[in-house]
């Protein structure tokens, strides 16, 4: 059985609201027990031993039946979360709630990064790399001025995405290596 990060979009923001306890108990009545959960910003571990493409599936359907929030679902290992601290470039220079990984569903062609970054030019001085379906952002001076809205991403880069900053996916690596 593999162990998983799902990384859940749209939750606990913009007036989708979820208590965690209700999303362990509706993924566990529907077989993904026993999860946890970590923050309330849906961070679900569990394990399985299903194709990685299936859950995310089953997951979204699970969630829009339930709350009817039409939520993206990434899945990450733990090796994969660790990459998502360690291949950040921004990592280590700017503030730790400031620098983001994206994790997307997919990985989006090196033309749609570069236009992302064409329109982005001269709009602010938040920095961007594109890693192995991660988009790395250190917003710099904070994701409430940024022009960087998840829609702007996402119709530049064709498909929708969910961020987790390197203070939550230090707190995600070590719920995860204490449940192994």
């Amino acid at each position: 059985m593999a162990r998983y990060l799902a990384l859940l979009g749209s939750i606990n923001v913009g007036g989708n609201r979820i208590k965690m306890e209700a999303l362990r108990g509706v993924l566990d009545k529907a077989g993904f027990g026993p999860v946890e959960t970590v923050a309330a910003s849906g961070n679900v571990i569990f394990s399985s031993s299903e194709s990685r493409e299936l859950l995310a599936d089953r997951i979204a359907e699970v969630i829009a039946r339930n709350f009817q929030i039409a939520s993206v679902v990434t899945l990450r290992t733990l090796n994969e979360v660790r990459s998502a601290v360690r291949d950040n470039p921004f990592h280590g220079e700017g503030s730790d709630r400031m620098v983001h990984t994206i994790f997307l569903p997919r990985q989006p062609s090196q033309e749609s990064f570069d236009t992302l970054l064409q329109e982005h030019r001269d709009r602010g001085a938040e920095r961007l790399a594109l890693g192995n379906q991660v988009l790395y952002l250190d917003y710099v001076h904070g994701v409430g001025v940024s022009d960087l809205t998840g829609r702007f991403l996402e119709i530049r880069l064709g498909c929708r995405g969910t961020a987790r900053n390197m203070t939550s996916l230090k707190r995600i690596i070590a719920k995860m290596e204490a449940s192994e």
